[in-house]
C-alpha cells in the first residue's frame, strides 16, 4: 500500500475498516519528512483493529499485522517472508518508494500480490505496479474524485495496470474480498 500528500487519512480510512483477523499483512509506504521521527504507526494503531508497528529490519511478516515504512528507509518485502529496510539512493526523489516496495513484494508473492496506490503528489507507485500486474498480481488504485491528492492514484491509472479504481471507502471492503478470494483458491 502506497499513499503520500494525504496519505494519513486516507490510510486510516482503509485500515481502520479492515478487521482484526485480516487474513494477510500489509505493508506501507507513506512518504514522510525524514527530518523527523514518524509517529505514524502509533496514529494508525489507535484507529484500526489491526497491529500496527514501524517496520524493522528482520521483521517476520504476519497477517494482521500492518508495517509501516521507516522515514528515510526503502521498505522491501523478502521472499523468506521478512522485510528488509535500505538507505539506498532515493527512487524518483523520494525514499521510502512504493516502487522498490512492489516490485520487491511482486518478486515475492507473484500472483497473490495486491498493491494499492492511495492518494498523493508525484507518480511514485507507478512502475512498481507493472510489476505487480507482469507477475500476475492485482492492482488497485483510489480514484481520483476521492483522493485528497490525485497525482499517484491518477499515474496507477493512466499506466493502464490497475485492475480496480476505487473511492476510497470502498478499498477496505474491495481488499478482503480479494484476500479471501486468494484464500479459497
Amino acid at each position: 500500500m502506497a499513499s503520500s500528500a494525504g496519505g494519513i487519512a486516507a490510510l486510516t480510512e482503509v485500515l481502520g475498516n479492515l478487521p482484526g483477523d485480516f487474513p494477510a499483512a500489509i505493508v506501507v509506504v507513506q512518504h514522510l519528512d525524514p527530518r523527523h521521527r514518524s509517529l505514524m504507526a502509533d496514529i494508525l494503531r489507535r484507529r484500526t483493529a489491526l497491529d500496527v508497528l514501524q517496520a524493522s529490519e528482520g521483521d517476520p511478516i504476519r497477517p494482521g499485522t500492518a508495517y509501516i515504512a521507516p522515514p528515510d528507509r526503502h521498505l522491501l518485502v523478502n521472499p523468506n517472508g521478512t522485510l528488509s529496510l535500505s538507505h539506498s539512493e532515493l527512487v524518483h526523489f523520494v525514499r521510502p518508494s512504493a516502487d522498490l516496495l512492489f516490485e520487491s513484494v511482486a518478486a515475492s508473492y507473484r500472483q497473490r500480490a495486491i498493491a494499492v496506490v492511495l492518494t498523493g503528489t508525484g507518480s511514485d507507485g507507478s512502475m512498481g505496479i507493472g510489476a505487480i500486474k507482469k507477475m500476475g498480481g492485482t492492482v488497485v488504485a483510489q480514484d481520483q474524485a476521492s483522493a485528497e491528492f490525485s497525482g499517484m492514484p491518477g499515474a496507477a491509472i493512466r499506466s493502464g495496470y490497475a485492475d480496480f479504481i476505487l473511492p476510497l471507502d470502498e478499498i477496505a471492503s474491495a481488499l478482503v474480498t480479494l484476500v479471501m478470494k486468494e484464500m479459497a483458491t
